[in-house]
């Protein structure tokens, strides 16, 4: 019995913090537009997020979402504000109070304090309209009015769950609004499994004395030589201009040597492969891995934007795969 009270204690929770999505989703008017428009024009590029109690933690999520999507933020605790924090607001910020109640006691001096300086502009998010925050914002979001979780209606649950997602939703915004991509995002997550779905090609290629590139009149004798030197098992035939002109591998040359007597004296050029496959540089390394799978292939060479016989780098599939990539 306890356990089928227990389910459907769960259940409830949950479906009631879906409703409260569902009403929040209502909600986006063109009030949400005027806050991304005040966001992306802060002066000073400082965006101030604060709340108190549950709203405080959700607070601080958003003022860490804010900054990993590009929009330079952070958290301001309430109750240190009155306290000297007060100081970490400077003309030219946008400031973004989030108060249910939009009464607490805590965000009063700072509302106020946002109030004397013209410069400052003050995000209100609330469900009063009658509240000193919606009264005293340049720009506001209401939010619906949800049941919580739980008994008396106490239990910040459902308001939470809302609020979290509506600063998801602010920040993504912001992220289109600047056309911040996915490069951009890996910028700003060097390290983690983020930063490894997101290495690219240029981040992985092998470039300079490192690349096994040799002129395309040289005999097979000296290829050998080279290839065994640069140990990996692919050589890049170029021309004159330094144009790609083809490509030869240990799996070639093991062929050429079954099917020519005296192999050792042909150029390259009459025996090699001609037009290689080539990758941007911006290719992910897991699309790079894809394609060499797909084409039943150990390596690619690399090219910037749309120079494709201009090799610039050498892409190999145990460099990607060493790299946690998959």
């Amino acid at each position: 019995m306890k356990i089928n009270l227990i389910k459907k204690a769960a259940e409830e929770v949950i479906k009631l913090e879906i409703n409260a999505l569902k009403s929040l989703k209502g909600n986006i008017r063109n009030d949400f537009a005027k806050l991304i428009k005040i966001i992306m024009s802060c002066k000073s590029g400082k965006i101030i997020v604060s709340g108190v109690g549950k709203s405080g933690i959700v607070a601080r999520k958003w003022a860490a979402t804010l900054s990993s999507t590009g929009t330079p933020s952070f958290f301001l605790d309430a109750s240190n504000a009155s306290h000297g924090d007060m100081g970490q607001i400077t003309s030219g910020d946008v400031l973004i109070l989030i108060s249910n109640s939009g009464q607490s006691d805590e965000l009063k001096n700072i509302i106020q304090y946002s109030s004397r300086n013209k410069n400052i502009k003050l995000i209100g998010i609330t469900s009063k309209r009658d509240s000193i925050l919606y009264k005293n914002s340049d720009a506001t979001f209401l939010m619906p009015n949800f049941k919580e979780a739980g008994p008396e209606n106490i239990v910040p649950t459902s308001s939470t769950t809302a609020q979290l997602a509506l600063g998801d939703a602010i920040s993504i915004a912001c992220m289109k609004y600047k056309k911040f991509g996915k490069f951009d995002f890996k910028k700003l997550h060097p390290s983690g499994s983020l930063s490894i779905k997101l290495k690219t090609v240029g981040d992985l290629m092998l470039t300079g004395k490192m690349l096994p590139m040799v002129f395309e009149n040289i005999l097979m004798k000296k290829a050998l030589r080279i290839i065994n030197d640069k140990k990996l098992g692919v050589l890049i035939v170029i021309n004159k201009k330094g144009l790609t002109k083809g490509i030869i591998t240990d799996g070639d040359i093991k062929r050429i040597a079954q099917k020519y007597d005296n192999f050792e004296n042909l150029q390259l050029k009459k025996i090699m492969k001609k037009n290689p496959y080539s990758v941007d540089k911006d290719t992910l390394a897991a699309a790079a891995l894809s394609k060499m799978n797909l084409k039943k292939i150990t390596s690619l060479c690399v090219h910037e934007k749309k120079k494709y016989k201009k090799t610039i780098g050498l892409i190999h599939m145990h460099d990607i795969l060493k790299s946690n990539i998959n």
